[in-house]
């Protein structure tokens, strides 16, 4: 691993429900957030400044001072200053909104992007102190999901084009916008003709087997492919090509035999890098990491020597060392190499950790 000057720390997110429209926290069960510092290999439950029962839904970094953490929990978004070491709730309302992503805006961090469940956005002019809902983000759902609420799982800025801003929901498939995040549309029309096809077929919340094709968890875009975000959904990965006007599957069924995917981000150090979380279902017996270097051409597995029991949920990659990559799924195990995945070490999370949804590394 690349020696830094300050240590680096893994932080889990966790939730104490199982999703859909409730709140209630099963019993035995843990949320918040937990941290471990690398190299030791011990977790910490870094819980002062959070509400007793806590659901974390995600973790975002600061782009500028890693030392600034924003929670995205069930009571709208909290804020650590210390590393994680305490948090403090943010200027949010209304009380109740779940708040499911994050995004700071990569050309001016003072501005950050909230999405929520009922599916919305907000944003903040002022790194988080105060928010207001953007009009118009308000997207009503395309099929009629109960018990789930729809959500906004993950933000995607263009790096070439940053007025260009995409949003992952499940399950409501994919909106964007195209002015910077003053407005919003939907860009699911090819999401769902691929839904009518029969091999893409996917039913569990409703009686609409194109129901697979809108259920996204991340989204992510890279330099490597302008005006073209890559979403991650049930039924595998698809590049939105032309601003998501017309979206291409990926194909990565032809190199892994999990397809289920979950999470994708872009290495920061390079744009031809990608790392996705893909496992056999949302609720499967498995998971996995896999690679491209090729911007999402080809793939292939890189989680050698370690187990998943069940789906992989969320990767975390460091801006300094590209090395240094984790991965969680959603019982609690921590995978993590040090060395660009030559070799693997599982952190077990403690008992009870039964709900990760988010990961950060920094």
């Amino acid at each position: 691993m690349a020696q830094t000057q300050s240590p680096k720390y893994v932080d889990a997110g966790l939730t104490r429900w199982g999703g859909g429209g409730s709140k209630t926290a099963k019993p035995n069960t843990l949320g918040g957030v937990f941290r471990m510092k690398v190299g030791d290999y011990e977790w910490q439950h870094k819980m002062q400044g959070f509400p007793d029962v806590v659901h974390v839904h995600c973790l975002t970094v600061h782009p500028e001072d890693p030392a600034v953490i924003l929670a995205g929990t069930h009571d709208g978004p909290f804020r650590s200053i210390d590393r994680g070491e305490t948090w403090h709730r943010l200027d949010f309302d209304p009380r109740d909104m779940l708040v499911w992503s994050i995004c700071f805006h990569p050309q001016d961090p003072r501005v950050v992007f909230a999405g929520t469940s009922p599916v919305g956005i907000y944003r903040s002019n002022d790194g988080g102190e105060s928010w207001k809902p953007v009009a118009g983000s308000q997207a009503a759902d395309r099929l009629a999901v109960s018990p789930f609420i729809n959500r906004v799982m993950r933000f995607a800025i263009d790096p070439t084009h940053p007025d260009e801003i995409y949003a992952a929901m499940e399950v409501n498939g994919a909106m964007r916008s195209l002015d910077g995040g003053i407005t919003w549309e939907d860009c699911n029309d090819t999401l769902l003709q691929w839904g009518e096809r029969p091999e893409f077929h996917s039913k569990v919340l409703t009686d609409d087997e194109r129901e697979g094709m809108l259920d996204a968890h991340a989204i992510c875009a890279t330099a490597a492919r302008p005006h073209s975000p890559i979403i991650a959904l049930r039924m595998g990965l698809f590049a939105g090509n032309n601003r998501g006007e017309n979206w291409e599957d990926l194909g990565v069924g032809r190199f892994s035999t999990l397809t289920y995917a979950r999470d994708i981000r872009v290495a920061p150090q390079n744009p031809e890098v990608l790392y996705a979380c893909l496992s056999d279902s949302s609720h499967g017996v498995t998971g996995s990491l896999c690679r491209s270097d090729d911007a999402g051409v080809t793939w292939r597995r890189i989680d050698h020597s370690v187990t998943a029991a069940t789906p992989a949920m969320a990767v975390a990659l460091d801006a300094d060392d590209p090395d240094l990559i984790f991965f969680t799924t959603r019982s609690g195990q921590i995978f993590g190499t040090e060395n660009g995945g030559e070799t693997w070490r599982e952190d077990l999370l403690p008992k009870g950790c039964d709900g990760v949804y988010a990961l950060l590394c920094a």
